[in-house]
């Protein structure tokens, strides 16, 4: 296959899985860190996840077949790890990629949402051109904790007159009821977690 630079790409121009993929147990890719960022904290580090190539298509794969049927009309996904996922999800459905950062990091007109966040308070912000009146937008993010990130993502997508089509994650933290903030709206996540351990 050859793609001249600067040329569309379409998501024809990728394979596509079309059998079913064998289960894969993605927990076995993902690191348990304790005590960090502070002691008393399970940190769920998806590293190995994204080193190990098939581990990684494999989520990309599952969180496509999960979010092709919202009919999206762009992805959103929450600096940094959000990155990871979203990116890969929107090139391969042919949407656009639409980045929400922190503070500091979008060089054109942008607006901003403060938010609580499990250990503090925190800032998102989007550029005001980055979707159209009327779109469709699923936010992705690596995890759903506490629900405040994706939940300031998703007042960012109102606030340009956008709407949120759902949230996917790669994993969820069940036990800080993070759908709750979310709303009534179509919420999936790949791996989920009952308690700290």
């Amino acid at each position: 296959m050859t793609i001249k630079i600067g040329a569309p790409v379409s998501p024809q121009s990728f394979t596509r899985y079309d059998a079913p993929m064998p289960p894969l147990d993605l927990k076995g890719y993902i690191r348990n860190v304790p005590d960090f960022p502070r002691p008393g904290v399970m940190f769920r580090d998806i590293t190995p996840l994204v080193q190990d190539p098939a581990a990684y298509q494999y989520a990309v794969d599952a969180l496509l077949e999960r979010i092709e049927p919202l009919r999206p009309d762009a992805i959103v996904a929450i600096e940094s790890r959000g990155f990871l996922f979203g990116a890969p999800v929107a090139l391969r459905l042919g949407l656009p990629f639409v980045p929400v950062r922190k503070p500091g990091h979008l060089p054109a007109e942008h607006m901003s949402v403060e938010y609580a966040l499990e250990y503090g308070e925190g800032q998102l912000d989007i550029h005001v051109d980055a979707l159209e009146h009327g779109q469709r937008a699923v936010i992705v993010d690596d995890l759903l904790a506490t629900g405040g990130t994706a939940s300031a993502a998703a007042e960012l997508v109102r606030r340009l007159g956008a709407s949120v089509a759902g949230f996917a994650f790669v994993i969820e933290l069940t036990f800080l009821g993070g759908r709750k903030p979310l709303g009534s709206g179509d919420v999936t996540a790949l791996v989920s977690y009952e308690d700290e351990s």
